[in-house]
């Protein structure tokens, strides 16, 4: 008896929950790389002129291909080719496409010929966005695939055990990797000066995890030899082209399809645009925002495990999908209007946790269920399909957000004139490293400008219109605007010393002056740099959250529709999972 508990590698508890931790850190990593520029928008903004409308395009580009087809042809590959050679193609997708987006990000690539062939065309869009949206296309395809092949390999590695509370743990890991992003990728961009650093830093995490998922595949070897011909006898789930007519046909599906969409559409999404908003509406720095919005995975990876258990045992899955969204659509609500008015951090702080638990309780009870309301022989189709109606959401919904964004403050005065100042600050950085006496005059002449405009606008507004966000932005505005003005002559200076031959100013003399110039330049430069740094666009995000909440309204009605559907039928969504299967048991 003993000998047949040991005969497989997964028998061992040991072994499978190490298996676990090798698969769980591919996700994790790839989470991390997901979010990180998200709380980073305000600074790509400054740094390679992307508007909200392009980092929005950005965003979605992720999900453009799978929206395509990749993740139906996904799902035939992995039924086809299996979990190792999977896993380790979706880890490798993942790896190629950080590197194409690190390269499009990178300060050398914009100076390229190929940067400005890019830049020919489509031009609101920029060389860099491109170039990082080709990447982040050909990571989301990897992401998609490994979502999948990661579930799985739980089910196979931890089938008639611990199956809920491992698929909870491992959702658990990949909500802290966004928790890690939104601390330390603010923090590594500060420390070098660039958002560049924190991309190498996660593209290199994601080369970790596919070495980590290679080590599996040996694990995972080991043990198909041990399962010889019964690894892989589960013909139900292997994707076919005929279910999908089934599928399409069923009510239920549609509804539980569009329930996801419209829940996810409302949390990843404004993962992107989170910790601006919070930046706007609080009026803070951007690393303080991160610090803020880092909460909100932490709130779903403590709940998520307990509510797998508590689905297990006590059921109530059609319940939690109704408070997850009604609690989705306050907390989307309390941000549009309650935090801009009160300016409250703490209110932010429980809202975001509060948020978390919204996004544990509609995933925790929506995946489990969905077994129980699609038949068994077209289960694993069902779920592709379910991703890839999910997927187009999650690809149409950043770029509708960012048109949004943009269009609701076209008319803001002080944030398009503040665009301009960033953008001009940009330029003029760049020239005080060159000896263009001219353009430098010029561009400073731009740069104050912008702030009498700034400045204007500001003095237009009421107390009560002068939210602390635009407070912030008119007083970085203008202490980098003095410490321009007060410096310039001493910079013009500098620039014309550098035209100086060694003829003319002697050959030592020479050699200190450029040196003098150059250390002068350098420190005045940091100077403004650092506070031009911290003016960042204050944009209103009242109509985009109210998007977000409309969409979590939509949500609640299919959750109420589909607990109405599961009283009729009997699909048992209500019931514990681990008394329906000791049901079946008894019947069979």
């Amino acid at each position: 008896m003993t000998q047949t508990i040991q005969k497989y590698l997964n028998d061992s508890t040991a072994a499978r929950w190490t298996a676990l931790i090798l698969i769980a850190l591919m996700m994790f990593f790839g989470y991390m790389f997901v979010d990180v520029m998200s709380p980073l928008e305000s600074l790509i903004e400054g740094e390679r002129s992307w508007s909200p409308t392009v980092f929005g395009n950005y965003a979605a580009s992720e999900y453009i291909l799978n929206v395509f087809g990749f993740l139906i042809i996904a799902g035939v590959i992995l039924d086809k080719c299996g979990i190792r050679f999977t896993g380790t193609l979706s880890a490798s997708l993942m790896v190629i496409g950080a590197t194409i987006k690190f390269i499009g990000i990178n300060d050398w690539f914009q100076t390229t010929a190929f940067a400005n062939w890019l830049n020919s065309w489509w031009t609101s869009m920029p060389a860099s966005a491109k170039m990082a949206s080709l990447g982040f296309m050909i990571f989301g395809c990897g992401c998609e695939m490994a979502g999948t092949t990661v579930s799985k390999a739980i089910a196979k590695w931890f089938k008639g055990k611990e199956m809920a509370l491992a698929m909870g743990l491992e959702m658990a890991i990949a909500r802290v990797g966004v928790f890690a992003i939104f601390s330390i990728s603010p923090i590594i961009a500060s420390k070098f000066g660039t958002v560049v650093a924190p991309l190498a830093f996660c593209t290199v995490l994601l080369l970790i995890g596919l070495i980590t998922f290679i080590v599996f595949t040996f694990m995972d070897k080991k043990l198909d030899t041990q399962l010889g011909a019964d690894a892989d006898q589960d013909a139900e789930e292997e994707f076919k082209i005929s279910d999908i007519g089934k599928i399409f046909s069923s009510r239920v599906f549609w509804i539980v399809a569009l329930l996801c969409v419209l829940y996810y559409s409302a949390i990843f999404p404004f993962q992107r645009y989170g910790a601006n908003m919070l930046q706007c509406n609080l009026g803070i720095d951007a690393t303080t925002a991160s610090n803020i919005f880092r909460w909100f995975p932490i709130g779903a990876a403590v709940i998520t495990p307990f509510l797998g258990n508590f689905l297990d045992r006590k059921g109530k899955g059609a319940t939690m999908l109704m408070w997850g969204a009604l609690l989705l659509i306050c907390c989307h609500l309390i941000f549009a209007f309650i935090v801009p008015a009160t300016g409250s951090a703490l209110i932010a702080y429980v809202t975001i946790v509060v948020l978390g638990i919204s996004f544990a309780l509609v995933p925790a009870s929506l995946w489990p269920s969905v077994p129980k309301i699609i038949d068994e022989k077209v289960l694993g189709s069902a779920y592709c399909l379910i991703f890839w109606v999910q997927n187009i959401g999650l690809c149409l919904v950043p770029m509708l957000i960012g048109v949004v964004l943009s269009s609701s403050n076209s008319d803001n005065a002080i944030v398009q004139q503040t665009k301009k100042f960033n953008e001009h600050s940009q330029e003029l950085a760049l020239l005080m490293e060159t000896n263009k006496q001219d353009d430098f005059n010029k561009m400073c002449d731009s740069v104050a400008n912008d702030f009498k405009a700034i400045e204007t606008e500001y003095n237009k507004l009421d107390d009560k219109q002068k939210t602390k966000a635009i407070e912030n932005t008119y007083t970085h505005a203008k202490s980098a605007y003095e410490l321009l003005t007060s410096n310039k002559p001493a910079l013009m200076a500098s620039l014309a010393a550098n035209t100086k031959t060694e003829e003319e100013a002697g050959f030592w003399d020479f050699l200190s002056k450029e040196e003098k110039a150059k250390t002068e330049v350098s420190e005045t430069k940091e100077k403004i740099s650092e506070e031009t740094g911290k003016v960042f666009v204050p944009y209103d995000f009242t109509v985009p959250l109210i998007v977000f909440a409309c969409f979590g309204i939509f949500a609640l009605f299919f959750a109420i529709y589909l607990k109405a559907i599961d009283k009729k039928n009997n699909f048992g969504l209500e019931l514990p999972n681990i008394q329906k299967a000791e049901n079946e048991e008894k019947e069979e």
